[in-house]
C-alpha cells in the first residue's frame, strides 16, 4: 500500500530547489557524491523532522509522562536518475521556511530502505523522521492518521517506529516497533543517562 507522503511546505521546497540550482551551494556542500554530478537532479520524499524531546516542562528526565515531539524541519531525499545521492534539510527561521545544508552518509540509503518497506506492510501511513539526539538515533516514523497535520501530533500508540541504520547498540535497525513497545525502551535510557536531579533545598529555619 503506498504511504501518504505529506506535502512539504512550498516555500521549504523552493529553497532546497534554489540551493540545488546555485554552483556556490552544492560547491560547498560536505557531500562529494553531489558535487560530482552532471545530470538534472530532483527534490523528491518530503518528510517532516520531529524531535523526541528528553525533559519535561519542569526539567525532570521524562519517565511517566506522555511523550512530547516538536517539529524542527523538513528532509528531502535528492534523486540523480535512479538512485539517491543526498539529501536536504530546511529548517524554520523567523522569514520562514529555509534551506539549512545538503549531507550525504548511511541515513540517506537506510531512509530509502525502510520507506520501501513501509510500502510493504499492507497498511497506509504518512511517514515522517523521528530523531532521538540524546541516543544518536533516527527512526522512520510511521503515524497510522494519514491525513493529519504534518507539522503536528504525538505519536500514537498504534504507530510504528522503524530504527534508521546506524542504530543504537541494542536496537534493532529496520524492525518496526510499535509505539507502545519501543517509546518506553527509549524513555528508559534517556531516563538512565540523564543527571540526577538534585533534592530541593530546605528552607532555613526561623
Amino acid at each position: 500500500m503506498p504511504l501518504h507522503v505529506p506535502p512539504a511546505p512550498a516555500p521549504a521546497l523552493r529553497s532546497v530547489l534554489a540551493a540545488l540550482g546555485s554552483p556556490t551551494a552544492v560547491h560547498e556542500a560536505h557531500t562529494p557524491s553531489l558535487r560530482a554530478l552532471q545530470g538534472p537532479v530532483t527534490a523528491e520524499l518530503p518528510l517532516p523532522v520531529h524531535v523526541l524531546d528528553r525533559l519535561d516542562g519542569s526539567g525532570r528526565p521524562a519517565g511517566s509522562r506522555p511523550p512530547r515531539t516538536r517539529l524542527t524541519g523538513w528532509r528531502f531525499l535528492i534523486r540523480s536518475g535512479d538512485r539517491f545521492v543526498a539529501a536536504a534539510d530546511t529548517r524554520l527561521t523567523p522569514d520562514g521556511w529555509a534551506f539549512s545544508h545538503f549531507f550525504e552518509g548511511p541515513y540517506v540509503a537506510a531512509t530509502e530502505r525502510a520507506l520501501r518497506q513501509a510500502e510493504s506492510l499492507g497498511k497506509g501511513y504518512q511517514p515522517r523522521l523521528l530523531s532521538v539526539p540524546e541516543l544518536y538515533m533516527l527512526t522512520l516514523w510511521l503515524h497510522g492518521a494519514v491525513g493529519a497535520d504534518a507539522a503536528a501530533g504525538l505519536p500514537a500508540a498504534a504507530d510504528l517506529l522503524v530504527p534508521l541504520a546506524p542504530a543504537p547498540p541494542g536496537i534493532a535497525a529496520f524492525r518496526p516497533h510499535p509505539v507502545s513497545e519501543l517509546l518506553p525502551v527509549l524513555t528508559h535510557r534517556l531516563t538512565r543517562s540523564a543527571p540526577p536531579v538534585p533534592p530541593p533545598v530546605a528552607a532555613p529555619a526561623a
